[in-house]
């Protein structure tokens, strides 16, 4: 069954389980959605709101339905004539509940002598920091061990430290519960204390790294995939955080061969900015952050940079431009690897200087590690593509730290030789990167925040309409099966929110006048912090007629994320170290300005510019959903939506509006703006989907208007290899400017034919057409021969 777009919805055992996603199956076939994308469904931790934290590899997770669910899942969508892609998390498993995970479980009771002992990336040596054995960061303090309890109400005894439980292993129960712990192949130590005997997902302890590059556990975590497979039950794959494997090749290369040549594979790999796809993998694409960033950043106007840039320069003394970014990434990224992820960087440490044989001390490796991986511009360096990037980067490094010589050439030897130390080094630069970068420097700058997401690049402001063509014409002819988004249970805003934000570009001076009026009237507690979420307000406040104050759960999202926001950004308060009276004054303040007339002027704010983001919006829906790629459609943003980061982005959608909207959208023209974003979704998606050869693996071609006004359109021609376009989309960006100016003059030029706009029915021949009449009743066009 042909793929031509996907609907990603986030699977919930307490509220969205399988039945509820066959339940929506035909409303996606009406939305016209090839296939649904699930979230991961294998076991996860009790009461996990995302399935990444996977307790069990070997059944679908019984609280989402388990396999008779999924069975009946497939049924119901096979019946519509669409098809499933599931979700695989291979890099990691959940510990948080250790009994949970049977594999962890028998690990800590038995230690090296277990079955599962080389499943996980355990540091057993003896100079681990533990005495050889495996450090879990549990206590608080070393005397917390003093209240350590010894739980015998169950079957079996277990090592009790409050809520937490662990194994004891047999025959060591007899004495005190601190003798007991130190019989133990674990060890409970202080979470501050730099000690963590596994690898991580990045920093996270609840999440173990597995060992994929064994042929055992590839095996025994990939079986029940195999059998979802053998039964027909799914169609595609998409691949958690390959970057965090010991060799995202091989291990794609082995899932290839158990899902077969025509299942649809993609990766969630996070390119750098000029870094490519590597063509030698085995894989569809990405799942589509480049292409995020190429459909959001055309509607941006770099006119209005220098602008944001003084206004971030005035308030925070933070210019936020290239310069800046680049020098405040590398020192981010050098205390990331000093502090959350040491434990990574002193394993990688001793592991060079066991196979170099360095005389160099362990304090001169750290330091010259920690400055290259702080230089490395890309997650990992071991792709096809990037040869020689290593290299240059310790060539820069050593010239610049030239006393770190012998240190840089321990390390060059050490990623020469291929052990154990190459593929730490690589995990290391990866976890580094997302910690240092996605999840703090994109809170601490806030020139356009809208340009802070994963796999952004807020250095540039806007895409330039040849930059979006010949990146979408490469596409097209490279990968034209990858997967495009515009919104992911990952991204930091959700689409609309960041095509409003992305409105302030087009009106600099106007925002800046209002941040400083806001300011004298209700000052934020900080000036980093203010200008930053002032851009987040304005993204997610209400336009429709309601007080901000008035709206359900509107406060109390807002004063979530902004907590979260300000310990992701690390420099006032933090996860582990909470300013309790600057995180009082926060809160205070954005009381403040939902309940006083700064609130008002903000909502006015809104109001008046809401059109333009509508446009922006659209027009990026548009361009996505028609352009190269297979488009997914995040749950609910078939809908204008108002989602901010993760746990926000993951909120239930309310099916039953969608269905009701849908049923009712009547002949075009359509004018409610919420049904119009519907509206176009579903001509886009049944377009594609009755035309797929003009879409994946069709022919790409700019169109360009003439006239006054021409930089104000961005479109393209779609159609099959064998024949001429037979798909014209087009999209107003910069709206403001043509509020001020109009379209005038301007005209594009249709190729030979008659033109249907498959959003009005109004037809135009082949040949100029005034745009002004083309756009008259939507900011898009959608034209089909």
């Amino acid at each position: 069954m042909s793929i031509t777009a996907t609907y990603r919805v986030q699977l919930r055992g307490d509220c969205f389980t399988l039945a509820d996603a066959a339940a929506i199956a035909e409303y996606l076939d009406d939305l016209g959605i090839s296939h649904v994308y699930l979230s991961p469904i294998l076991t996860a931790t009790t009461g996990s709101t995302h399935g990444y934290d996977v307790t069990d590899v070997t059944r679908v997770s019984p609280a989402l339905g388990g396999r008779e669910a999924l069975v009946a899942l497939s049924r119901a969508v096979r019946e519509c004539g669409m098809g499933i892609v599931v979700d695989l998390v291979p890099n990691h498993v959940g510990v948080a509940q250790p009994r949970e995970n049977a594999w962890w479980w028998d690990v800590l009771t038995h230690g090296r002598r277990s079955e599962y002992a080389d499943f996980f990336d355990i540091d057993w040596s003896a100079d681990n920091g533990a005495d050889g054995r495996l450090a879990l960061p549990v206590v608080g303090s070393d005397a917390d061990l003093a209240a350590l309890t010894v739980d015998r109400s169950g079957p079996e005894p277990l090592l009790a430290f409050y809520e937490h439980r662990f194994p004891i292993a047999p025959g060591t129960d007899a004495a005190e519960p601190v003798s007991v712990h130190d019989a133990q192949s674990y060890r409970l130590v202080p979470w501050d204390s730099g000690l963590i005997g596994y690898r991580r997902f990045f920093a996270v302890s609840e999440l173990a790294g597995i060992r994929q590059e064994d042929p055992r556990v590839f095996e025994a975590s990939h079986r029940e995939l195999r059998s979802w497979v053998a039964d027909g039950l799914i169609d595609g794959v998409r691949i958690d955080h390959p970057d965090g494997l010991s060799d995202p090749a091989q291990y794609l290369d082995r899932l290839r061969n158990v899902i077969g040549a025509d299942r649809w594979l993609v990766v969630e790999k996070i390119l750098g900015h000029s870094e490519p796809l590597d063509d030698h993998l085995p894989i569809e694409g990405t799942t589509g952050y480049d292409a995020l960033a190429e459909l959001g950043g055309v509607f941006v106007d770099p006119s209005g940079a220098p602008a944001l840039t003084a206004l971030s320069a005035s308030r925070t003394g933070d210019r936020g431009d290239a310069a800046w970014i680049h020098a405040h990434e590398t020192a981010v990224k050098k205390d990331v690897a000093g502090t959350i992820l040491a434990p990574e960087v002193r394993r990688l440490v001793r592991a060079i200087r066991a196979e170099t044989g360095t005389d160099c001390d362990s304090e001169d490796v750290r330091d010259a590690v920690v400055d290259v991986v702080a230089a490395m511009p890309v997650y990992r360096s071991d792709y096809s593509p990037l040869a020689g990037l290593a290299a240059r980067v310790i060539g820069d490094v050593a010239r610049r730290e030239p006393q770190r010589s012998d240190a840089l050439s321990a390390l060059g030897a050490a990623l020469i030789a291929g052990g154990e130390a190459a593929t730490r080094f690589q995990q290391v630069c990866g976890a580094v990167m997302a910690k240092s970068v996605e999840d703090c420097l994109f809170y601490r700058t806030a020139r356009l925040v809208s340009l802070q997401e994963v796999g952004g690049n807020p250095a540039n402001v806007g895409v330039s309409p040849a930059e979006f063509h010949l990146a979408a014409a490469e596409r097209a002819s490279r990968w034209p099966r990858a997967m495009t988004t515009l919104s992911t249970h990952d991204t930091k805003r959700g689409e609309d929110v960041r095509a409003r934000i992305g409105i302030l570009s087009q009106v600099p001076d106007l925002w800046a006048e209002c941040v400083d009026q806001w300011e004298r009237i209700a000052p934020s507690p900080d000036p980093a912090t203010g200008l930053f979420l002032w851009q987040n307000l304005f993204g997610v406040w209400p336009v429709d007629g309601r007080a901000a104050a008035d709206v359900p759960d509107f406060r109390d999202r807002v004063h979530a994320y902004a907590e979260k926001a300000v310990r992701e950004a690390g420099t006032r308060t933090s996860w582990n170290d909470v300013n309790d009276d600057f995180e009082r004054d926060l809160h205070r303040w954005l009381d403040t300005v939902l309940d006083g007339t700064v609130g008002k002027a903000l909502g006015s704010l809104c109001t008046q510019l809401a059109p333009h983001a509508w446009s922006d919006a659209l027009g990026q829906k548009l361009l996505q959903l028609c352009g190269p790629g297979i488009p997914d459609v995040y749950q609910g943003t078939e809908l204008w939506e108002d989602s901010l980061v993760d746990p926000d982005n993951r909120r239930p959608v309310d099916y039953d509006v969608r269905r009701d909207l849908l049923a009712g959208l009547g002949t075009p023209p359509v004018d409610a703006m919420g049904a119009a974003k519907m509206h176009v979704v579903r001509t886009a998606l049944r377009l594609r989907r009755d035309r797929p050869d003009s879409f994946a693996g069709g022919t790409y071609a700019p169109i360009f208007a003439s006239g006054a006004a021409a930089e104000h359109l961005v479109g393209f021609l779609r159609g099959r290899a064998d024949a001429a376009p037979d798909v014209v989309a087009l999209a107003t960006r910069h709206s403001v400017g043509v509020e001020q100016r109009g379209w005038g003059d301007t005209t594009v030029t249709l190729p030979a034919g008659t033109w249907t706009d498959l959003l009005t029915s109004h037809a135009y021949p082949g040949g100029p057409v005034d745009v002004a009449a083309l756009f008259s009743r939507y900011p898009v066009a959608l034209l089909a021969l």
